[in-house]
């Protein structure tokens, strides 16, 4: 990674685990069921709190919601999630903690019904990434008439932690929309 790249986020000193994650992974087009569903998980954590918070805690996510397989977080026990409100790796949020497996259930039923959570969540955005090129972070809103639908679809599905301010932040993070600034070495 070099130091005089210029980006939309995370070049402050100490902050190297952000950039990479910056460079390597934000809006970048993700097409991995298993990934996209990690990210439902961590967006939804994140909800209240920053980013930093979250991603500081991913390997801590990792283990609690084994690897972010959703068969297995479908399948978590009442114990087992209340166990997880002591993890000092995650976010002890009794409801973002539980909302991990009711979320988990319906991404399997989205699953079964579309063939996979990819074409799912991709038909959102007619199957190719928005790409804006804005020239400041307060020029990117906190929703979109897509986050409202994907939003409000996913709510009417039953799943919770996915208004659309979050849905907007999961689709940046998966590429559904590349936010890249203007001068940021990854918008070139």
């Amino acid at each position: 990674m070099k130091e005089d790249r210029q980006r939309c986020f995370g070049s402050a000193p100490g902050k190297e685990f952000y950039a990479e994650y910056h460079d390597k992974e934000w809006g970048k087009p993700v097409h991995d069921d298993r990934h996209l569903f990690e990210m439902l998980i961590l967006e939804g954590a994140q909800a209240g709190l920053s980013w930093e918070t979250i991603l500081k805690r991913r390997e801590g996510y990792r283990n609690a919601f084994c690897h972010f397989d959703p068969v297995k977080v479908a399948k978590m026990t009442d114990e087992e999630l209340n166990a997880l409100l002591k993890n000092e790796g995650i976010i002890r949020n009794r409801l973002k903690v539980f909302a991990a497996r009711r979320n988990a259930q319906v991404f399997l039923q989205i699953q079964n019904e579309f063939g996979s959570f990819d074409k799912y969540v991709w038909k959102f955005v007619d199957r190719k990434p928005i790409v804006h090129r804005r020239k400041t972070l307060k020029d990117i809103p906190p929703s979109t008439p897509e986050s409202d639908a994907l939003s409000k679809d996913l709510k009417k599905r039953g799943m919770t932690f996915v208004g659309s301010t979050i849905m907007y932040a999961f689709m940046q993070a998966v590429g559904l929309v590349d936010d890249h600034l203007v001068d940021c070495w990854c918008s070139k």
